[in-house]
């Protein structure tokens, strides 16, 4: 059979079993006060291409000579590691040992209701841009794919492009006038 397509050499992902997933979910559901968010200890993150390689073992093949392995590439906007927590975000214990809670940056329920207001109006306008600015400014940690970035900056371009084409139907028809439609 084969080949195994995995995106990444070095992709790593953590993995727990639904038994244990839901006891830690009810259990810290269970300590719950208000608005904290709970991280759960998964273990450590497992390597997908030497997962690959262990169910191809269990199968009772050999990785790389009965079954290939391929790398196809990591997709946009994928990790190659799951991040529970930034560099200068911490947890602190509960008391049980594999739940903590997450001591982030917090930000007030007002400024949370202005960012998505603002939001809300550069979608509504279709400024996508300044939109995209927002999301930056409102999660430092993201960087938008490539694809994002280039739409962006052929939007310009089919703004313009829409504004011709309205203004040359608008010159074509006599006694017409040209009526701005969005952006």
């Amino acid at each position: 059979g084969g080949p195994v397509l995995v995106t990444h050499p070095e992709m790593r992902r953590y993995f727990m079993t639904i038994s244990e997933a839901s006891q830690l979910v009810l259990q810290a559901s269970a300590m719950g006060r208000g608005s904290q968010i709970y991280v759960l200890d998964m273990g450590s993150q497992v390597k997908i291409v030497d997962l690959a390689r262990k169910l191809i073992l269990l199968s009772g093949l050999v990785p790389d000579v009965d079954v290939k392995i391929e790398f196809i590439g990591v997709r946009p906007g994928e990790k190659l590691f799951e991040e529970l927590n930034l560099d200068d975000e911490t947890t602190v214990p509960t008391e049980h040992r594999k739940i903590k809670i997450f001591a982030g940056k917090e930000m007030s329920a007002t400024g949370m209701q202005r960012m998505a207001e603002r939001l809300e109006a550069l979608c509504m306008n279709q400024q996508a841009t300044e939109m995209m600015s927002l999301v930056e400014e409102m999660v430092p940690e993201y960087t938008p794919s490539e694809q994002i970035l280039e739409s962006l900056r052929a939007a310009p371009r089919a703004n313009e492009s829409a504004g011709t084409v309205r203004k040359q139907a608008a010159s074509a028809l006599p006694g017409t006038q040209a009526v701005a439609v969005g952006s």
